[in-house]
């Protein structure tokens, strides 16, 4: 199974390298012990579904997109929620980070889930930091790996 984290991200949003980037990369390398990761940037939604829809893969992505109105999961679900995804046979998880003004209807109805990672508003570079270690301590949960201490 192979995650990509997403961004719908303007380039010139993105132009330095901040702290979260370095966060971020350093939890896409330890997820990458459990599961080929990836991050990869889109300039509007219609890019990153072109992208979705030429995908290689036997199977078609399995779509989450992140949304203030999405489901929220303990830690313990999420990774119950990943791994049932794993066993099923999906091939590739690609997780979306929105636009700054929240996903068009026609986006949200091309998703398996809608995620929220809790009713505050985060900044989208560090929403990104905590999906990403969000995911990585469901890889350590499934694999029965002590970071995740149950509390």
């Amino acid at each position: 199974m192979k995650i990509l984290l997403t961004a719908i991200s303007p380039q010139r949003s993105r132009a330095k390298k901040s702290e979260l980037d370095t966060l971020l990369a350093d939890f896409v390398e330890r997820t990458a012990r459990y599961y080929p990761c990836e991050t990869r940037f889109f300039a509007s939604e219609s890019e990153l579904f072109a992208f979705t829809d030429k995908s290689s893969a036997r199977t078609p992505i399995h779509i989450i997109l992140l949304d203030s109105t999405g489901k929220q999961f303990p830690s313990e679900a999420f990774a119950a929620h990943l791994g049932k995804l794993r066993d099923n046979g999906t091939q590739q998880i690609l997780f979306a980070i929105g636009p700054a003004d929240g996903w068009s209807k026609d986006s949200r109805a091309k998703a398996q889930l809608l995620l929220s990672l809790g009713q505050m508003t985060l900044p989208h570079e560090l929403a990104r930091v905590v999906l990403a270690e969000q995911i990585y301590r469901a890889c350590t949960i499934l694999a029965g790996h002590p970071y995740h201490s149950g509390h």
